[in-house]
């Protein structure tokens, strides 16, 4: 793995504090705040941590309650809610400087067997050919193994802002299932709630604008890797009242939907 990739996995290397309690590092992204992914990859690893390996989580619903501060470690606080005969249920805490700054509850399940239906992925060029053909923006984070390829227009024109890209973590990563989803946790959270902004012509940047999570659905469907190319769309049905929605499908390469999260967040735009 290179340097940042190494960085990013140890992020979700929790310490162990106590039992239920564990400590994770922080990461500056030159954000105003903490980086909402951030607690949101650590305290499904820290849910994790509290329940058997044959048990996957499927779905984690979270509400960001402070900023947080990107130079000081984070608290997490589990609480074992349910240990059910199919489904374990957590709550997980996550606590700065004596004050909790997001909360969420996540849900585990052992793999069965059913009926699956799923959402048909767009028939879209892939990565390579985009960066290739400079058909595409490609952008990274200095520093960060992220890197994004945003694909031109909305792929939904029923909708009023909506966006498509593929997303990756440079390098290769463990054969861990379980760090994928937690990585996976992490990085849903990138390019959601500006989906919102589009239509207004306003960038996430600018100094007039207010930003920031107020909560965050993730539901995972099948596990897949995150240091090859998943496909996020976007689409954000409405925004108003200061507030914007986003919804979130995230693809694998094949084509297989691993992924589905939904967001509101605070879009506040200061007044001439």
């Amino acid at each position: 793995m290179t340097d940042a990739l190494n960085k990013l996995v140890a992020l979700l290397e929790l310490e162990t504090l106590e039992e239920t309690l564990y400590r994770g590092q922080s990461q500056d992204l030159g954000f105003p705040q903490l980086y909402g992914g951030q607690v949101l990859g650590q305290a499904l690893a820290a849910a994790a941590r509290t329940v058997p390996n044959e048990r996957r989580p499927h779905s984690q619903h979270g509400y960001f309650l402070r900023p947080g501060d990107p130079h000081r470690p984070v608290v997490y606080q589990v609480d074992t809610i349910r240990d059910g005969g199919s489904f374990t249920t957590r709550r997980v805490t996550a606590i700065q400087k004596g004050r909790p700054i997001f909360f969420c509850s996540a849900s585990f399940q052992s793999e069965e067997a059913s009926f699956s239906h799923q959402r048909a992925m767009p028939n879209v060029p892939a990565p390579e050919a985009l960066i290739k053909n400079g058909e595409a923006k490609h952008e990274r984070f200095p520093g960060h193994p992220i890197e994004f390829v945003h694909l031109p227009g909305n792929p939904d024109s029923g909708t009023p802002a909506g966006q498509c890209l593929w997303f990756r973590l440079s390098g290769t990563l463990p054969d861990d299932p379980a760090l994928h989803r937690h990585l996976l946790s992490y990085a849903s959270d990138f390019n959601l709630l500006t989906t919102s902004l589009l239509p207004h012509g306003i960038e996430y940047r600018d100094p007039k604008l207010r930003i920031a999570s107020l909560d965050h659905a993730l539901w995972l469907h099948q596990d897949t890797r995150l240091d090859d190319w998943l496909l996020y769309v976007i689409d954000s049905p409405w925004a108003g009242g200061a507030r914007g929605l986003a919804r979130g499908h995230i693809y694998s390469r094949d084509g297989r939907l691993v992924a589905s999260t939904a967001q509101e967040g605070l879009t506040r735009y200061a007044k001439e």
